[in-house]
């Protein structure tokens, strides 16, 4: 899916100077590799402590009906 920083900057309510310096931070740590418009995870385990991504955010809870 062709997607360009500005486009990134604009779903996400950033700017597109915000996303480019993430991404090159991202790549200069070996987290990200960009190549002929390609975004390749290097290192998921460091981006997911980066982004402190929760798995159990996107799974629905059960509920407790008392």
């Amino acid at each position: 899916m062709p997607l360009t920083q500005p486009d990134l900057a604009e779903a996400l309510g950033l700017t597109a100077v915000h996303i480019n310096r993430v991404v090159r931070q991202l790549m200069k740590e070996g987290v990200l590799e960009i190549r002929k418009g390609q975004v390749t995870v290097l290192d998921l385990p460091a981006l997911i402590e980066i982004a402190e991504f929760d798995p159990s955010y996107l799974h629905a809870q059960s509920i407790d009906k008392h």
